[in-house]
């Protein structure tokens, strides 16, 4: 379908959607669109088209897209007036972008390295927004450079990540902190001109301002660029005294988001890294395992193994032991009761945990070369207790040093199913 817009206007496109141009001058966040070029816009996501010359597009619409026409651009003059500001200051740059949910982070993230790289600045961005993350899978703190403008943070694959392991910063506080501080690290080793720092939509509450001063402290910005929406930021920004912050306007291109909708985003970028995957075979004895009771321990010793099947009436397929826990893999028509693993701990002085064979299917898993660099994620297909070999579901089949579990467990076609705490109970 052709669609023709008059200068000064913006087109607003609301995937799933292709839209090509046929005519015209197109800026998207400050990103050329060029005549004869094609952008493909996922379900739950919204491109805004700045028409600077009369433009007639090609659109193609999927169930549920949408397209509006509006007045002016695609940036609001707060948005340009912050990056004015932010990149008159001296070189190296660091900015923090902060915001609720869909309050437009992302987007001005992308405005921002458009603008960086019309000067000429080595730029970078780490995304640490865990459940809507663009570079790097979901449930990672990302990072890659930006070497070309870019209308979607969704082109740039991570060059590297942080695994974190869950969508949700509020159960993973000391492991962001811990990510942005080696991203970051590792990003100004490279003499980076620029630096953009985009952060989750937690903000309310005296738990999310908290963590957001932690995050302030270990990134230690230039800036922080606020985006609000009403008040929402305010506790959190005057709480950062010692800080340069710069507040915003949430724009009306922004487009709002169900918890289906945001659901839907992180499935596509799953299924972006896990293209090309195939069923992989991974020894413990040859693998080192993170945020994992299995692979923890040590085998337990017979006379303990003996004590454990006389507590439970029944022989496990599989036990290590910690100086803290007992873990135990059960057959999976069998099952424990509190009382047993009551006399389990009052036993041997440890905590225990008892799971069955196959409860493990599902995890979403990141996979670490020997340096410790994110080559990429897995679904583990499950666990041959008796060989100790792990077979993980990844386009990842070399140099895998490392394997660190995560909570999220999704299905065969990378389907968010729930989340399981069956390695990683007492180990968060």
């Amino acid at each position: 379908m052709n669609h023709i817009v008059k200068t000064g206007k913006t087109l607003l496109v609301d995937g799933p959607a292709s839209v090509s141009l046929l005519s015209g001058r197109i800026s998207v966040l400050g990103a050329p669109f060029m005549v004869g070029e094609k952008i493909i816009i996922r379900d739950g996501k919204r491109v805004p088209f700045g028409v600077r010359k009369k433009a007639t597009f090609d659109l193609m619409l999927g169930e549920g897209a949408s397209f509006e026409e509006i007045d002016g651009g695609t940036v609001p003059p707060s948005w340009e007036n912050a990056a004015k500001e932010v990149l008159s200051l001296k070189k190296p740059v660091t900015v923090m972008v902060m915001g609720g949910v869909d309050s437009g982070k992302t987007s001005f993230c992308t405005f921002l390295a458009n603008e960086a790289l019309r000067k000429k600045w080595k730029t970078g961005i780490i995304d640490a927004d865990l459940g809507q993350s663009d570079v790097g899978p979901p449930s990672t703190v990302g990072f890659n450079f930006v070497s070309e403008p870019v209308k979607d943070l969704f082109e740039i694959k991570a060059e590297n990540a942080y695994f974190v392991g869950l969508t949700s910063p509020s159960g993973a506080v000391n492991k962001i902190i811990k990510g942005l501080t080696e991203l970051k690290n590792r990003a100004m080793e490279v003499d980076l001109d620029f630096l953009i720092v985009n952060t989750d939509g937690w903000v309310d509450g005296e738990e999310a301002v908290k963590y957001k001063i932690q995050l302030t402290k270990t990134v230690s910005p230039s800036v922080i660029v606020g985006i609000r929406q009403e008040d929402e930021l305010t506790p959190i920004l005057t709480a950062l005294k010692e800080a340069k912050v710069l507040s915003i306007d949430s724009p009306q291109l922004v487009q709002r988001r169900n918890r289906e909708k945001r659901k839907i985003l992180r499935e596509l970028s799953y299924k972006k890294y896990l293209k090309q995957a195939k069923v992989q075979s991974f020894a413990l004895n040859w693998v080192k395992v993170e945020d994992s009771l299995l692979g923890a321990g040590g085998p337990l010793a017979p006379e303990r193994m003996e004590k454990i099947r006389n507590l439970l009436g029944k022989r496990p397929i599989y036990s290590e032991e910690t100086l803290a826990t007992i873990f135990v893999v059960l057959r999976k028509n069998q099952s424990v009761t509190e009382e047993q693993m009551k006399e389990i701990e009052e036993s041997f002085g440890k905590r225990a945990k008892v799971i069955r064979e196959g409860e493990e299917e599902g995890l979403l898993v990141g996979l670490q070369d020997e340096r410790g660099k994110f080559l990429g994620i897995g679904i583990l297909c499950g666990v041959d207790y008796r060989r100790r070999v792990m077979k993980v579901y990844t386009p990842i089949n070399e140099n895998v040093s490392t394997i660190r579990f995560g909570q999220i467990k999704l299905d065969e076609n990378g389907r968010e199913i729930g989340l399981s705490t069956i390695y990683s109970n007492y180990l968060m």
